[in-house]
């Protein structure tokens, strides 16, 4: 898998609940992964097959993605360049703005904020609104300026869309499964313990769990890991006791699986939030 040494991370000062990337001539991919927050991406330059919520998009420059909190996605550039920007947004930040837009009469706000529906849009209105609210954040404009542009984009998608009222009312049995496999974050689990949890076959439950969660139980675990890796690392905690406290092999092992997902080393990742990051 390639690194993508063209990325480059940027923690919002005035509004800090708001992370920026930008990928310059990028050739990396990206395995299936989700995030804890609402990402939003304008492509700038290029090609690339872009997979979420079980559609294959071709998209290309000027097109804007839209990934929901734990949509299970992958973007993979064809041969040549491949220029975006993205912004990852704190979901229950996103709420209240939400909240603000909409109004408090909503009936949509199951999880505290309301998932986009569409994906992918392809809009020069969006396209310059997300310009505008990107360049504000990344050179440090006042929050006054960029709370405003955040209004004007978020109400551009808002209401253009039906809002989706709630998502799919999760299965109790497999809830559990969950909270069994985050509590025991450290510790290897066996599919024979999960699925004897819910009282389903091995089989049963790999099915409704990537039916529900869009990933199998073991992909979860990992791709929940990275998702508490990249904020152990913003903090500062050292390489190798990200590691050991998520329950790697060791350090290698750790490098390995942050690599597949954000195609960069935790070292790189680390060095774009703290001075000097820890190995």
């Amino acid at each position: 898998m390639k690194i993508d040494n063209s990325a480059h991370f940027k923690q919002s000062t005035t509004l800090p609940w708001i992370e920026l990337r930008i990928a310059d001539r990028s050739t990396a991919c990206y395995q299936a992964h989700s995030h804890d927050e609402f990402s939003f991406g304008l492509i700038q330059q290029g090609h690339a097959t872009y997979q979420n919520r079980g559609h294959t998009h071709q998209i290309g420059s000027g097109d804007i993605v839209t990934i929901n909190p734990a949509d299970v996605h992958s973007c993979n550039p064809e041969a040549g360049t491949w220029s975006y920007c993205m912004l990852f947004v704190d979901a229950f930040k996103m709420g209240e703005f939400q909240q603000d837009i909409l109004g408090n009469d909503n009936n949509a706000y199951l999880n505290d904020y309301v998932p986009f529906l569409h994906d992918l849009e392809r809009s020069e209105y969006a396209q310059n609104k997300f310009q505008r609210l990107f360049s504000a954040l990344h050179s440090e404009s006042s929050p006054l300026t960029i709370q405003t542009y955040l209004y004007d984009f978020l109400a551009s998608s808002l209401s253009k869309i039906p809002i989706q009222s709630k998502r799919e009312p999760l299965t109790p049995s497999l809830g559990r499964v969950r909270e069994k496999l985050l509590d025991e974050v450290k510790h290897s689990i066996q599919l024979e313990e999960l699925a004897k949890e819910v009282g389903l076959s091995r089989y049963q439950l790999l099915r409704a769990f990537k039916g529900q969660y869009g990933l199998p139980p073991h992909a979860y675990l990992m791709d929940e890991k990275i998702k508490r890796s990249k904020r152990m690392l913003k903090s500062g905690l050292n390489i190798s006791e990200v590691a050991y406290q998520l329950g790697f092999s060791d350090q290698a092992h750790f490098q390995r699986h942050f690599k597949k997902k954000l195609a960069v080393t935790p070292k790189f990742y680390q060095s774009h939030f703290i001075n000097e990051p820890a190995s």
